[in-house]
């Protein structure tokens, strides 16, 4: 019944998407039911996990007082970055940043590292991705770096060539504007990194990442000015969602965006409409 479940909770968010005109929404994969689960959840009040460490960050990122802002001084000839306070080593877990394009310059790039991945640099280049302890989204280019090493673009434009949207091949190879709003998700469990765009899942950038190693988010960036916010959305352990989970899930794609506050009018008992209405 899960699985069932679960491949009609798939056909559903496939249905509610088809209409946007959104290129990310053409380019979006299906997700797994643990991350639809997340990503349909309220987030959890920001902690620790939503700030920029005090201590592991270039020399020329600022942090605001609640830490969850970092802000690049305007130094000239310098690649700069700062990472999460908090890793994590298991689990499926989802980060907000917000940051604005018009603020990115060349060579942002977004993704995740161990503790020694170096966080300044001379010169201007891609951080992020330049040695084998990141992994980094460029974001102006769309390409992949891991080990110094360009891996192709994201998203992954041959693998959705059956799009519309993606009919030249000209069009496939130029890069899509990512919007401020980017949301890092980290399988720790399954060694994979991925990202949220426009509400959808643009499939995994990054695979076989090392088991067992503390990862964190990080971003860099040579901009001065560039100010790069931080937020912990929510998390999830190993174990498949709960009936209960997939069940609100279900019904809260069924009511769409408009109808979320209409759950009262729904033939449901008071318990299940407060917690309807409670984790969204």
């Amino acid at each position: 019944m899960g699985l069932s479940l679960s491949t009609w909770v798939h056909s559903r968010a496939t249905d509610s998407s088809s209409s946007s005109s959104s290129a990310f929404q053409l380019l979006a994969v299906p997700t797994s039911s643990r991350l639809m689960v997340i990503l349909n959840s309220s987030p959890v009040s920001p902690d620790s996990r939503s700030h920029w460490s005090s201590v592991h960050h270039s020399p020329h990122f600022i942090l605001s007082a609640c830490k969850q802002e970092a802000k690049r001084s305007p130094v000239e000839l310098s690649s700069d970055g700062v990472r999460a306070k908090v890793g994590v080593k298991s689990g499926l877990h989802v980060w907000e940043v917000l940051w604005n394009p018009n603020h990115r310059g060349s060579h942002a790039v977004i993704g995740v590292s161990s503790k020694d991945c170096p966080l300044q640099a001379s010169g201007y280049n891609v951080l992020v991705g330049k040695d084998l302890q990141s992994w980094g989204w460029e974001l102006k280019t769309n390409g992949l770096w891991h080990g110094g090493n360009s891996l192709g673009l994201y998203p992954d434009f041959r693998r959705q060539s059956s799009t519309r949207i993606l009919t030249d091949a000209k069009v496939a190879e130029t890069p899509l504007p990512i919007p401020e709003i980017i949301l890092l998700v980290l399988d720790a469990d399954a060694g994979t990194l991925g990202f949220v765009v426009d509400g959808s899942f643009l499939g995994v950038a990054f695979k076989d990442l090392p088991p067992g190693v503390e990862l964190f988010p990080v971003v860099s960036s040579v901009r001065g000015g560039a100010n790069i916010r931080l937020r912990y959305l929510n998390g999830t352990t190993c174990d498949p969602p709960t009936l209960k989970a997939l069940c609100g899930l279900s019904i809260r794609q069924v009511l769409g965006e408009r109808r979320q506050n209409q759950t009262d009018k729904l033939p449901l008992p008071s318990s299940l409409q407060h917690y309807l209405l409670s984790s969204h």
